[in-house]
C-alpha cells in the first residue's frame, strides 16, 4: 500500500498541557504531533537535611521526601529540561462510519540513563498509549479517579501534590456522558510491621474499581469519583492477607471571567498510590500478620488571575493528613504535609511561555520530627 503525507493543518492552542498541534494525513489516518521543550532551573533550601544528587525530588516536589531531623545545610542548585515532552495522536475513520483515536505520549521524567556530570542523556518514557473506540478507552492514561484539569498552571510539575489523586495507568474505561467507569491496574503498597521500607507487593488477582461523574456548565464543572480497590500481600511465609480499600474524591474548576478556581477533596481507607504520590501507603502489616488499611485526606485550592493577555498568576496550597496507627507503622513515617506556591508565567508570543514561581512545603513524621523546604524556580517552556 503506498502512504501519503499531507501536510493540512497548523493548530495552536493555549491549554493546561501546554501543546500546541501540527496535522497531517498518513493514508486514511490524521495524525497529530505536538508538545513542547522546557527548561527548569531551581535553587532549593531544607531546614533539616538535603536530597542527595539523582533524587527525583530535586526534579519535582514530592512531599514524602522533604527531609526531616537532618542538619541544616546549604542551598542546593539543579537545572534541568525532564518535563520536556512529545505526543503523536491519531484517529482513522472505519467503515461503519466512526472512528479510532490513539494517543502515543513521552517526557523525561523519572527515569534513568544520564547524569549531572557529563551528558545528562535521559530516556524517555511512556506517559499515555491508549485508543479509544465509540465509548471505550483501552491502556494507560489519567486514572479515572484524578481530575486533570483542576491540576493549576505551575512550574512544578504537579503543583498541588499533597492535596490531590494523581496517577497514570493500564485501564478499560467506558464513558457515556457525564458517567465514567473504569477496571484499572491495581498495586498494592504496604508498610512492615513496627515500621520500615515500603513494600510493593504486586500480589492483586482483580483490577481496581472507579465510577465518576462529572457535570457541566458555563460556570465550570464539578466531578465526583469513587475507589474500591483490593489490598493484597503474600510473602510467601507468614503473611497471606487481603483488605478492601476505598476513596472519595470531589474537584471542581469554577471559571470566573477570565480567571478562575480549582479545588479538589480527597479521602478514604487505604488509598495508598492514588493519594499524594504514595506518601503514605495503603496499608499496614498487624501483629497477627493481616493488612489494616490506613486512612488519610487531602485537599487543595488553587486561585488563577489573568493579568493581560499574555500574562498570568496562580496562588496554590495543598495538604495531606494521614491517620497512622502508630502501634503497627512506628513513628517514622509522614503525618502531615502541606504546601503553598504563587508564580508569574509571561508569554511574550504564544508558543513561548516564561515563568517564575516560589515554593514553601513543610511535612511531618509521627515522632514530632519536622523539616521544610523553599524553592524558587525559574523555566522556559516552548510549546509546538
Amino acid at each position: 500500500m503506498k502512504h501519503t503525507m499531507k501536510k493540512t493543518a497548523v493548530v495552536c492552542a493555549l491549554s493546561s498541557l501546554g501543546f500546541c498541534a501540527s496535522a497531517a494525513t498518513l493514508g486514511n489516518t490524521d495524525v497529530a504531533f505536538s508538545g513542547y521543550i522546557k527548561a527548569d532551573a531551581m535553587v532549593s533550601d531544607y531546614s533539616d537535611g538535603s536530597l542527595p544528587s539523582g533524587s527525583i525530588g530535586r526534579d519535582f516536589y514530592i512531599p514524602s521526601l522533604t527531609p526531616v531531623g537532618g542538619p541544616d545545610e546549604d542551598v542546593q542548585f539543579d537545572a534541568h529540561i525532564r518535563q520536556s515532552r512529545f505526543r503523536f495522536a491519531t484517529e482513522t475513520p472505519t467503515e461503519s462510519g466512526d472512528s479510532i483515536k490513539g494517543v502515543l505520549e513521552l517526557d523525561f521524567i523519572v527515569t534513568s540513563g544520564g547524569d549531572e556530570r557529563i551528558s545528562n542523556s535521559y530516556l524517555p518514557r511512556v506517559r499515555h498509549a491508549y485508543l479509544q473506540y465509540k465509548n471505550w478507552l483501552v491502556g494507560q492514561t489519567w486514572t479515572t479517579f484524578m481530575d486533570v484539569s483542576i491540576l493549576p498552571d505551575s512550574l512544578d510539575f504537579i503543583g498541588v501534590t499533597d492535596g490531590v489523586t494523581f496517577g497514570r495507568q493500564t485501564m478499560v474505561r467506558y464513558t457515556n456522558g457525564g458517567l465514567e467507569v473504569a477496571l484499572e491496574n491495581p498495586e498494592t503498597t504496604v508498610t512492615p510491621f513496627g515500621g520500615g521500607g515500603r513494600i510493593v507487593a504486586d500480589d492483586n488477582s482483580v483490577p481496581d474499581l472507579i465510577a465518576a461523574y462529572t457535570v457541566r456548565d458555563d460556570w465550570g464543572h464539578v466531578k465526583v469519583a469513587g475507589l474500591m480497590r483490593q489490598l493484597s500481600y503474600n510473602d510467601g511465609a507468614l503473611v497471606d492477607a487481603d483488605e478492601t480499600g476505598y476513596g472519595i474524591a470531589i474537584s471542581s474548576k469554577i471559571n470566573l471571567g477570565a480567571d478562575d478556581l480549582r479545588m479538589m477533596f480527597n479521602t478514604g481507607a487505604g488509598m495508598g498510590r492514588y493519594s499524594s504520590l504514595n506518601s503514605a501507603n495503603g496499608a499496614v502489616i498487624t501483629q497477627n500478620n493481616d493488612l489494616e488499611t490506613i486512612d488519610s485526606y487531602g485537599y487543595s485550592i488553587a486561585y488563577r488571575h489573568v493579568w493581560s493577555e499574555r500574562s498570568a498568576s496562580s496562588i496554590m496550597f495543598s495538604a495531606l493528613n494521614v491517620d497512622n496507627d502508630t502501634s503497627l507503622t512506628g513513628m517514622g513515617v509522614t503525618e502531615s504535609s502541606y504546601s503553598t506556591r504563587v508564580n508569574y508565567l509571561y508569554s511574550p508570543v504564544s508558543a513561548l511561555t516564561l515563568g517564575a514561581e516560589y515554593a514553601f512545603a513543610k511535612r511531618e513524621i509521627e515522632s514530632g520530627l519536622e523539616g521544610d523546604m523553599n524553592r524558587i524556580q525559574v523555566s522556559a517552556k516552548y510549546a509546538f
